[in-house]
């Protein structure tokens, strides 16, 4: 049986709205280095991953539309799924070279809007930082903006729950060559990525 009353998945600035204000409230959140953030043009933005918050942080820093890559695991959720399908986030499957989600991205990019990807994939198990990042920066010479999270692990994690301040660092992009298919390249720039990262701390 069809519900009686259809309602609509919530858009970007919906979202935004409702939880950015929450956020920066709660966790007094002090942005630092936003002018790094291209106010047009595509680009990528990737940075560390310490809590299942860090989507919700980074959507309330920065002020333009992000589309963010997740794993196809928080798909499972119905809810999750119908609040993701209206934000316009991709769904990626990892560990197998999802060639649609990455076109998808990349499609994204062309159109002068801003990705958002977390290159270690996941907040435990396997940390190591995987190229989905550099390679969507490659395929279209879209700059890479660095983004420390600081403090998220201590609002939420597996074992923890707080209301510490919380802080984001941008930094300066990364200027990017078009160089599709290069996995050399993909490792440098990953590589690249991770220090300007480890850096902003």
């Amino acid at each position: 049986m069809s519900p009686l009353i259809a309602f609509s998945a919530p858009s970007y600035a919906q979202v935004r709205r409702v939880f950015g204000g929450f956020v920066r409230a709660v966790y007094r959140l002090e942005v630092v280095g936003a002018e790094n953030i291209p106010a047009s043009g595509g680009a990528v933005i990737a940075g560390n991953h310490e809590s299942i918050l860090d989507g919700i942080i980074l959507g309330a820093a920065v002020e333009r539309d992000l589309c963010f890559l997740g794993k196809s695991e928080l798909w499972r959720y119905r809810p999750l799924a119908w609040a993701l399908d209206g934000i316009g986030a991709i769904r990626i499957e990892r560990g197998r070279g999802d060639v649609e989600a990455l076109a998808r991205a990349v499609r994204a990019l062309e159109s002068s809007r801003v990705v958002a990807i977390f290159p270690q994939g996941a907040v435990r198990g396997d940390r190591r930082w995987r190229r989905g990042a550099a390679r969507l920066a490659l395929a279209t010479g879209a700059p890479v903006v660095p983004v420390c999270l600081v403090g998220t692990a201590r609002a939420l994690s597996r074992t923890r729950i707080g209301f510490p301040r919380l802080r984001i660092v941008f930094g300066e992009p990364i200027q990017v060559v078009a160089t599709p298919d290069d996995p050399d390249a993909a490792t440098e720039l990953t590589e690249r990525l991770r220090v300007a990262v480890e850096a902003l701390e």
